[in-house]
């Protein structure tokens, strides 16, 4: 999901710069191009929602990630696979292996298996859970490899269209991870565009950092009149949860944190014998985020601490586990790097303007390894994300997909003539 924080005008950055746009839209192919991503926009639209109604929960993308994989096929793009992670690869190969530039969309969704994906359309707008995040930047890359078939574009480089796993959630960008750090691509991306969500104008070029935890607390368990003494592990959790809810943090670097969910127990009247909450902490800072981590785990010690000295008496202790479940690195590509200039080239020519910002996405794991990267929008306009009532309304939809190509292009680069 794409969060934007921080946004800063970059007009200055692309005042002298169109040319290059300019000199893309020379070539005929690419101009064929751009006319058939607008005159098959209501293409666009129905694999938007055909993506949308295949289930991809957490850890389940594998349905998705076929049917991604079956529509590069039909494209005609080249060795297209889904790895060992689970991520969806194909290749549209130019003249050479180099530069090669990954165009990304997140194959998953936060939403479990029995979620209601079915599609609600009047018009333009659209409507399920997870129709913008990431239905619509699926769509958009799809169409982005369609276009370039269709046209013929002549590509120098390579480019890869790439479905990931494992954006959302405790999924912890799974799928770029092994991207990046374990699969046979993993040395050779020049550039990585990752489309998450609807918009025209975001560009995401400073990663947010995060770590989440889920915080297991256990003891022996009992009746709660029979065995009332003994140490209850959601007493301890309470007593953490009070501690954590006052942590302290800076405004500056903007750090932030969240008990998002808390569980345990069997029934009223028994003492539990486990509880567990999961937390979110994240930072523009690695070391504020750092910082905000011992606090944490020092409060939880207290907690703990303080629950099995009240009941000195108890037949045992509480004891406590804290495991990593996710964890996010923090970076930044330059603003006046070549990729960033790019992308606000791009949306400055399609009349939008460019908006510099802060987030957490698939784009994290290369900028924070230094490989440039960013993240857009799809275009169109959104709205409700992670909920329910989910949607997505098709104002000019076709500029985002516009915007994808031209900055894929851009970056691949066209043979010369």
């Amino acid at each position: 999901m794409r969060i934007i924080i921080g946004l800063y005008s970059v007009l200055a950055l692309v005042s002298i710069a169109q040319g290059q746009i300019s000199s893309l839209l020379q070539h005929p192919a690419v101009r064929a191009a751009m006319a058939y991503i607008e005159r098959e926009d209501e293409q666009t639209l129905r694999m938007q929602a055909a993506l949308t109604e295949v289930p991809a929960p957490p850890f389940g993308e594998a349905r998705r990630a076929a049917v991604f994989a079956d529509s590069l096929r039909r494209l005609g793009l080249q060795d297209v696979h889904i790895d060992e992670e689970g991520n969806v690869i194909g290749f549209i190969r130019g003249r050479a292996p180099r530069p090669l530039v990954v165009l990304s969309a997140h194959l998953d969704t936060v939403f479990p298996e029995e979620t209601d994906v079915r599609v609600r359309r009047s018009g333009n707008r659209l409507e399920a859970p997870g129709i913008s995040d990431d239905g619509r930047g699926l769509a958009v890359i799809w169409m982005v490899a369609r276009a370039i078939q269709a046209a013929r574009i002549p590509l120098e480089g390579t480019l890869a269209i790439v479905g990931t796993v494992g954006e959302e959630g405790i999924g912890d960008l799974r799928g770029v991870k092994y991207l990046f750090q374990r699969s046979p691509l993993r040395d050779q991306i020049d550039y990585f565009i990752s489309v998450d969500g609807a918009g025209l104008g975001t560009v995401t070029h400073q990663a947010l950092g995060s770590k989440r935890f889920r915080v297991t607390f256990r003891g022996p368990g009992g009746h709660s009149w029979g065995a009332f003494g003994t140490v209850n592990p959601i007493h301890a959790l309470g007593r953490a949860l009070a501690r954590i809810a006052e942590l302290p943090v800076p405004a500056t670097p903007r750090t932030s944190f969240n008990v998002g969910r808390i569980g345990g127990g069997t029934s009223v009247n028994s003492i539990p014998y486990e509880a567990w909450m999961e937390i979110d902490l994240r930072s523009e800072s690695p070391e504020a985020l750092a910082e905000a981590e011992a606090h944490l785990r020092r409060y939880i010690q207290q907690a703990v601490e303080e629950e099995n000295a009240y009941w000195p008496r108890s037949r045992g202790r509480i004891e406590v586990e804290i495991a990593v479940i996710g964890d996010r690195p923090s970076g930044e590509i330059p603003a006046d790097h070549e990729i960033v200039r790019a992308a606000s080239e791009v949306i400055t020519y399609l009349g939008g303007t460019p908006r510099l910002g802060r987030s957490s996405t698939d784009a994290n794991i290369p900028i924070a390894l230094g490989i440039p990267a960013v993240t857009i929008g799809g275009g169109g306009r959104g709205g409700n994300a992670h909920a329910l009532d989910e949607w997505y309304e098709n104002d000019r939809g076709h500029l985002g997909v516009q915007q994808a190509l031209l900055l894929a292009l851009r970056l691949v680069g066209l043979q010369r003539r």
